[in-house]
């Protein structure tokens, strides 16, 4: 259906500038008279299909809290969907926001509006509205999904930003040691020549290595692509994103790190699932498939058979030994006690702040073995150059 833009004004004489879908722009001025709206102007909008796409998590963020302010105000759904189209700065967020609206005018839930953009709203997203709007508490949910992202997008900046440092210098390492090998190397290569003599074994190796570059330079690259393409092609798979995921959390230095994140996203959305009523079948479905680790959510969805079988969650859980027995200990104490979404919230904090040490620590020991790292290709490839310079001034000696 074409979408017009219409301005109208209210009962209480208020004007109201919106954009909204209808058949044709008739039926679009009787839905407006049904709602005692006097048209003022009505224009249909010439607008081009958008490609489906994920939305940044901030901007879910505030399109939560925004929506969860509106509903606690007694603002009616639709209305509510009006005004946040005008808010929103994402062009393609607007565009969702109009559709769904449309979806609630013409008799859908809010729930089953937003299942139908799975690029933008997760099934944590759908299931947690779905019980909000169950219990009467769709405000409350909202609110508790946008305290649930911010943790969740603060979570991945802290990870991004401590591995920006060692990937920006280890990636001016390779060129610095690309150009010395191109550019230096054969200059030093045609003086070695002119003056003869047998060349020592790491500069003969350096030399060979060099000519190697030049040479076959394309060939490298096209190799490299490949290695690159196939990798990629691999980890798309089941089984070799489980491979890779299993390695990234065998893997020193970051891999402790990785494994406290999937604990601390795990302890945290499972957290708000069950406080928001999801049920914890369901809850563990939902967790499995946003965990981002093929591990964590193969132990993830085998508990959950498990469960449904009558154990009880800490059980399978401790069998998978992917969760540190803290954690195992934590939840079982939880269920027997009937405050399992309290013990993930302290689970989630705890681990969360245990993500922050490991990233400081992570950084202050990356800088020493980047340095090293440094000292070792840059330094081995000046070494090579000079042994024969060395070597011509003992003879001389």
């Amino acid at each position: 259906m074409p979408n017009y833009k219409y301005t109208a004004k209210d009962k209480t004489g208020k004007t109201i500038t919106s954009i909204s879908q209808s058949a044709d722009e008739n039926s679009l001025i009787e839905n407006l008279h049904k709602q005692d709206m006097i048209v003022v102007s009505i224009k249909e909008e010439k607008t081009r299909k958008m490609a489906a796409r994920s939305v940044k998590l901030d901007e879910l963020v505030i399109f939560s809290r925004q929506f969860a302010t509106m509903i606690d105000s007694g603002i009616p759904l639709a209305q509510t969907l009006s005004i946040l189209t005008e808010q929103v700065e994402d062009k393609y967020l607007a565009r969702i926001i109009l559709e769904m609206r449309q979806a609630i005018e013409d008799g859908s839930s809010f729930s089953d509006a937003l299942k139908k953009h799975p690029k933008v709203f997760s099934d944590l997203y759908v299931n947690m509205v779905r019980a909000g709007e169950v219990s009467g508490g769709l405000d409350a949910v909202l609110d508790r999904l946008a305290v649930y992202l911010e943790k969740t997008s603060a979570l991945i900046r802290k990870v991004r930003s401590s591995l920006v440092y060692p990937i920006v210098v280890i990636s001016m390492a390779i060129l610095i040691t690309i150009f010395l090998l191109v550019k230096v190397v054969p200059t030093f290569k045609g003086i070695f020549t002119s003056l003869g003599g047998v060349l020592p074994l790491p500069t003969q190796i350096l030399i060979a290595v060099s000519d190697t570059i030049r040479t076959s330079f394309l060939y490298l690259v096209i190799g490299g692509v490949i290695i690159v393409v196939g990798a990629k092609r691999y980890i798309a798979t089941s089984r070799g994103r489980y491979q890779f995921d299993k390695l990234t959390l065998k893997l020193p230095i970051v891999g402790p790190l990785f494994r406290k994140v999937a604990v601390a996203k795990f302890s945290r959305t499972l957290s708000t699932l069950v406080k928001s009523g999801v049920p914890i079948l369901d809850a563990l479905d939902i967790v499995g498939k946003t965990s981002g680790n093929k591990v964590i959510e193969e132990a993830i969805l085998g508990s959950r058979k498990a469960i449904k079988e009558g154990e009880p969650i800490a059980d399978p859980l401790g069998k998978s030994k992917v969760f540190p027995p803290m954690v195992v200990r934590m939840i079982a104490v939880g269920e027997q006690t009937g405050q399992l979404e309290k013990m993930l919230s302290k689970i989630a904090d705890f681990y969360e702040d245990q993500v922050d040490a490991a990233v400081a620590g992570m950084t202050s020991l990356i800088e020493p073995l980047v340095i090293l790292f440094l000292g070792v290709i840059v330094g081995g490839i000046v070494i090579s150059l000079f042994l024969p310079i060395f070597k011509i001034f003992e003879l001389l000696g």
